[in-house]
């Protein structure tokens, strides 16, 4: 895939099929590429604090070049505001701004951002459009595709929430530049999850690219990028609420979101990292239970 020219992958839902656009250079022309999806030529911008530094001035001059009138709503960053609070205050905020049913939320940020906003979305007014914009690893090759929103409770993590598609996906890979290291390697714990969903020439690419992908080479970037939202798109259009196929998505997870809980939801154990070591433990355990052979 040329990042240059960008890679648009349909996730075929009937009538509420959306686009997820991949590529470089996206955000400068989120005005144009927005427009077609907000009615209203208004939106109010939901993101947090870290990704408003690096892109959020970015972004808001990009859509008002496009004659789109935007407001911006900052969170605190960190899993913590995908809660019970940081929901009550977000609706708050979106009916202060008094967002019309007609219009349509930005999730501009990684996945605690787009499954906050996109619960928000889900519920405000009993049910609004959101766009995902998402600026990690992990949000653009998972989170962000396929409509599952939720907020954590103090039993679990993603115990409350809705399916909610986008209707549309704007994945600029430059942003993943300003990324920690840390940032990037957890997301690619989501990466590699997909290349052990049954695609072993994805895996294979991966053993040799994985460390292109890490350092931010663009056409590596790329491509891992694509792959992994069109394995997705294939599965949420086969299963879009996960009463089959789509369950292989959460391969890893069940160990993962337990690690999380414990961990406190913090700093300590990223979601992606928690993946990865999920997946390390649920191959270990299938190994044990001499469903998967050891080597």
């Amino acid at each position: 895939m040329n990042a240059e020219a960008g890679r648009r992958v349909q996730v075929d839902l009937g009538g509420r099929a959306y686009e997820v656009h991949i590529g470089t250079g996206l955000i400068d022309r989120a005005g144009e590429l927005l427009a077609p999806h907000l009615p209203r030529r208004r939106t109010v911008v939901v993101t947090d604090r870290h990704v408003a530094d690096h892109h959020g001035e970015r972004l808001a001059a990009a859509l008002e070049a496009g004659g789109i009138a935007v407001d911006m709503i900052v969170l605190p960053p960190g899993e913590q505001t995908k809660s019970f609070a940081g929901l009550e205050d977000l609706i708050a905020r979106l009916l202060a701004l008094k967002l019309d049913r007609g219009d349509r939320i930005v999730a501009f940020g990684g996945g605690v951002v787009g499954d906050l906003a996109g619960f928000a979305a889900a519920i405000y007014k009993r049910g609004v459009d959101f766009i995902q914009v998402p600026t990690t690893l992990l949000a653009q090759v998972d989170s962000s595709v396929g409509g599952k929103t939720a907020i954590d409770t103090a039993a679990g993590k993603n115990l409350v929430g809705a399916f909610h598609q986008p209707c549309f996906v704007l994945a600029d890979l430059d942003v993943l530049a300003t990324l920690p290291g840390r940032e990037l390697r957890a997301g690619y714990g989501e990466v590699l999850k997909y290349g052990l969903l049954g695609d072993a020439a994805f895996f294979g690419w991966l053993e040799a690219n994985g460390g292109a992908v890490l350092a931010g080479e663009a056409g590596a970037l790329a491509h891992a990028v694509a792959r992994c939202v069109e394995m997705k798109a294939q599965i949420v259009a086969e299963d879009e609420r996960e009463s089959g196929r789509r369950a292989l998505l959460n391969l890893g997870h069940t160990f993962a979101h337990a690690l999380e809980s414990e961990t406190g939801f913090g700093e300590a154990l990223l979601h992606g990292e928690a993946v990865a070591v999920g997946c390390a433990l649920a191959f270990r355990f299938s190994a044990e239970l001499g469903v998967c052979p050891p080597d």
